[in-house]
């Protein structure tokens, strides 16, 4: 992902919420919802909604014009949130996968006899080289 900042329109809704607390919806990411105690938290947090909605996806929707979506929320504050997709990929844990490898089976079997662990041996080793 090089460089993918985006820009979503969001609407900040405290009609349903204790004084000063906001919840945060995306017309176009309808998965993407948030709220915040406060302004600043909701923009924070609907921030980070945004960019899990949208992590793995291949393509983003077409955001709606902010004009027509204040004009369908007259009472609500709308208002750009943007997100650094490349930020969310730091954050997003990928589950642990299993992988197959081959190797001499005279190594393996010295490994096995001083009970190695293949898995952890494999994770030390790749965790090193990639340093």
């Amino acid at each position: 992902m090089k460089n993918k900042k985006i820009v979503y329109p969001a609407i900040l809704n405290d009609e349903y919420n204790k004084n000063g607390e906001y919840t945060v919806t995306f017309p176009d990411v309808p998965a993407a919802i948030s709220q915040g105690l406060n302004l600043a938290d909701a923009l924070i947090n609907g921030a980070e909604a945004l960019g899990l909605a949208l992590y793995g996806e291949k393509e983003f929707p077409i955001p709606t014009s902010i004009e027509e979506i204040k004009k369908e929320n007259p009472k609500k504050i709308v208002n750009y949130i943007a997100v650094d997709m490349n930020d969310i990929k730091k954050h997003v844990v990928l589950p642990t996968v299993k992988k197959n490898t081959t190797l001499p089976g005279e190594l393996a079997k010295r490994a096995e006899e001083a009970g190695i662990n293949f898995s952890q041996t494999l994770r030390e080793a790749l965790e090193e080289k990639l340093k």
